[in-house]
């Protein structure tokens, strides 16, 4: 009985021993050293705040079991937790279902895309290991846990917030052209400035024009007088009509001026005054016919067309007896006449004065003057008192709010700047300028893609925009679109986008151009580069200055995973330790 039970017990761990060699599982466990992986990118990398992994693997030939279903879960790993990506089914030959097939006899490959997994701070340190276990019916036999990535790349969050708000421009100038014309009318035959005509209403403003021009300082800068004779009688006689008309307006203006002991104090000055002069006034009577209601218009405007030249014309248009007499009338006499156009420069308030007056009496400046005023401080809290006083008196223009809004920006009151700068998009709903600082602020509080938006609808606010749009294409992982919107900008952002972009060398040569290149973090970027160019001396060189302007850069190398490659490196240690 008790040898009988025995040979029971002998033939149960036979079968048991037969038909775990039997699954197979026991040799997959043996050679799982002998399954190879391989795990783009590696180290892993953060892209869009988002993880994710290409792995492809290689079972040997005679190594997976016919019957058996393996499940590969990718895990990272990092300090403090763990995150298990999708699976990946392998299946033998002889199962039937979902899966990836892998022959025994031959062996097979498989390759494998996972989900992204939302980025923590945390996976800055971590590795990738595959938890792999295979299953024949219900026995299951884990392999070994096995390492096939560290991680992870955040180069990404280097970003600066260096966003472009737009400041809306003063349209103050220091010099205002002025202008003044005045008209004079002379009888036929003659030159005589008749007294009459100075007390026009045209000549009154022109001569209340030197009066307040004189008072107020005015630069003249010249006179100018076209003399003109109606196109009636000879030719010769006219063209010296005509210069006399000139010669007698320029004698009559100057009088006027020293009558009115206005300092006229360039009046005297060779070339002053200009004189141009029209023997026959065709255009002018031309223009005049055109605008009448003579009944014989059409006829005349023909003849004009008809015949080029003076004389031809005039005997023409006298045929019409009664046409000529109204056109004697009505016509002619405008033509006989001088114009008389005077130009000066009002010079503006000096810096000096629009300053003390921005400090002491903002509201007796322009709306011009008082924006301008903020452009010469640089102080902010001045240039912030200065468009709040604005804003105060001039509410209803946008640039107001949009500039303390601005400012507001600089010192990083978001709350603040929002409000001034809402108000200034009621005020001027579609303007650029002010959606580009709204997309600042939308950003700079986490709303990427209403930032987004803003800027769209702030295209053609200028270059500013395209910038503020790369650091939003950084964070989103759209390497390739920021560097295109960064554009020939030499700036930290511009490089950190080419390097992200796999463009290791542009990037070098950007930061080496940019204003901030001997910063801490500028040579950080570059120790960043140095590694991914492979040069070691690059980047221990740059590593060691950063850490010597700023500390914090020590521990953050050490950690970061772009020099996995270089922590064995001496350099990379001393500059580290």
């Amino acid at each position: 009985m008790k040898k009988r039970s025995l040979q029971t017990l002998g033939l149960a761990v036979i079968a048991a021993v037969g038909f775990t060699a039997c699954d197979g599982l026991a040799k997959l466990v043996k050679n799982a050293d002998k399954i190879t992986y391989k795990v783009t990118p590696d180290p892993l990398e953060m892209i869009g705040d988002s993880v994710s992994v290409s792995i492809s693997g290689t079972y040997p030939a005679k190594v997976f079991p016919k019957k058996a279903t393996v499940t590969t879960i990718p895990v990272v790993k990092y300090n403090g937790g763990e995150k298990a990506l999708k699976p990946v089914v392998l299946i033998g030959e002889s199962v039937q279902g979902a899966g990836q097939k892998i022959n025994n006899e031959k062996g097979g490959s498989f390759t494998y895309t996972s989900e992204k997994i939302a980025y923590v701070p945390e996976m800055k340190v971590a590795t990738l290991e595959l938890r792999v276990a295979g299953q024949v019916k219900k026995k299951v036999k884990d392999l070994p846990a096995k390492k096939v990535a560290d991680g992870t790349i955040a180069t990404s969050l280097l970003v600066k917030s260096d966003e472009k708000a737009i400041m809306a421009k003063d349209k103050f100038v220091k010099t205002i052209p002025r202008t003044a014309t005045g008209e004079i009318f002379f009888q036929i035959s003659q030159s005589t400035v008749r007294p009459a005509e100075l007390n026009s209403p045209e000549m009154k403003v022109f001569e209340e024009f030197i009066k307040n021009g004189v008072a107020k300082n005015f630069a003249f800068k010249g006179i100018s007088v076209s003399a003109y004779a109606s196109p009636d009688g000879e030719l010769d006689k006219n063209a010296n009509l005509a210069t006399d008309r000139a010669k007698e307006t320029v004698k009559k203006c100057m009088e006027m001026a020293s009558s009115k002991k206005e300092k006229f104090t360039a009046g005297e000055a060779k070339g002053f005054y200009t004189t141009v002069t029209t023997a026959e006034d065709w255009d002018g009577f031309k223009k005049a016919m055109e605008a009448s209601s003579i009944p014989d218009k059409d006829i005349i405007l023909r003849v004009l067309t008809m015949y080029p030249d003076g004389p031809t014309r005039e005997k023409e248009i006298k045929n019409l007896s009664k046409t000529w007499v109204e056109v004697a009338d009505k016509i002619l006499p405008k033509l006989r006449r001088s114009v008389l156009t005077i130009n000066a420069d009002e010079n503006s308030r000096t810096d000096a004065q629009i300053k003390a007056l921005a400090a002491v009496s903002a509201d007796s400046l322009s709306v011009e003057e008082i924006l301008y005023a903020a452009t010469l401080t640089t102080d902010i809290n001045a240039k912030l008192d200065i468009y709040k006083k604005a804003e105060a008196k001039y509410g209803s223009d946008w640039r107001t709010s949009n500039n303390v809004g601005y400012i507001y920006l600089m010192q990083n009151k978001l709350n603040d700047a929002e409000t001034h700068l809402k108000k200034a998009d009621g005020l001027s709903p579609a303007n650029p300028i002010v959606k580009n600082n709204l997309g600042v602020v939308a950003r700079w509080k986490g709303d990427r893609k209403g930032a987004m938006d803003l800027y769209k609808a702030a295209s053609s606010a200028g270059p500013e925009v395209t910038y503020n749009m790369g650091i939003i294409e950084i964070q989103n992982g759209n390497y390739g679109a920021a560097a295109s919107d960064f554009g020939s900008a030499d700036s930290f952002n511009s490089a950190l986008a080419k390097l992200l972009n796999k463009n290791a060398d542009g990037a070098m040569t950007t930061i080496d151009k940019a204003p901030e290149k001997d910063a801490a973090s500028s040579l950080y970027l570059k120790a960043v580069i140095g590694a991914r160019q492979g040069k070691a001396d690059v980047m221990a060189s740059n590593l060691k200055a950063a850490i010597q302007k700023d500390a914090s850069f020590k521990q953050m190398a050490k950690d970061d995973a772009e020099f996995i490659k270089f922590r064995d490196n001496a350099d990379f240690k001393t500059a580290t330790n």
